[in-house]
C-alpha cells in the first residue's frame, strides 16, 4: 500500500492538537472562575446635595439607618472580594424618602455596584447616593439565628424573618428578557 505524501502525515497530529486545545478553552470559557466573596459589616456610599453641590460620605453599618438630608439608606448585605481578585463591589440596600406630612416612601430597593455607580443609582430630585466601598471584613462565621430570636445588627426585640429576596450567586446577572423587533 502506498504511504500519504510527507506533508500530510504531519497534519493528522497538529490537527488533533488544536481540537484539544479547543476544546479545552471552550470548557474553561463555559465554567466561571468562583472567586470568593468577603461580607462586610459596613457599606460606604457618597451622597450629593444638588442644590449646595456638597458630596458627603456615609458609612453604614448593616441593617442600620442612616439619614441624608430627607433619605433614609439602610444597607442589608455588602459584598467585596479579595485583593488578588478583580474588584466586584456589592450591596443590597433599601432607600426611603420622609414626605412632608411625615411618612415615609421607599424610593429604591435593589443592588448597587461600585464598579458602575450610574446602572441601578437612586433617583430623587435633589440627592443623589451610590455605593462606593465596603469596610469591615467578617473573619466570624456567621451561626443560623434560632426562630424567635433577634438577628445580630437588627433592631433590639426584632424576631428573625425570613428573608424575602436572596442575593444572586456570585458572578450571576438577572436575567434580562428579550424584545422582539
Amino acid at each position: 500500500m502506498a504511504q500519504a505524501p510527507h506533508h500530510f502525515r504531519r497534519r493528522r497530529p497538529r490537527r488533533a492538537l488544536f481540537a484539544g486545545i479547543g476544546g479545552a478553552i471552550a470548557i474553561a470559557l463555559t465554567q466561571p472562575a468562583a472567586a470568593q466573596r468577603i461580607e462586610n459589616q459596613v457599606a460606604i456610599f457618597a451622597a450629593l446635595d444638588k442644590v449646595t453641590a456638597k458630596i458627603s460620605r456615609l458609612e453604614v453599618p448593616l441593617n442600620q439607618t442612616a439619614k441624608f438630608g430627607a433619605l433614609k439608606v439602610t444597607p442589608r448585605v455588602c459584598y467585596t472580594r479579595a485583593p488578588t481578585e478583580p474588584p466586584k463591589t456589592t450591596t443590597f440596600v433599601e432607600v426611603d424618602e420622609m414626605q412632608l406630612d411625615g411618612k415615609e416612601k421607599r424610593i429604591f430597593t435593589g443592588w448597587m455596584f461600585a464598579d458602575s455607580p450610574g446602572l441601578n443609582a437612586v433617583e430623587h430630585p435633589v440627592f443623589d447616593v451610590w455605593l462606593t466601598d465596603c469596610a469591615q471584613p467578617r473573619t466570624v462565621a456567621r451561626r443560623q439565628p434560632q426562630p424567635g430570636q433577634p438577628q445580630p445588627g437588627g433592631p433590639p426585640g426584632a424576631a428573625a424573618q425570613p428573608r424575602a429576596e436572596e442575593p444572586l450567586p456570585e458572578g450571576e446577572l438577572p436575567r434580562r428578557r428579550r424584545v422582539p423587533r
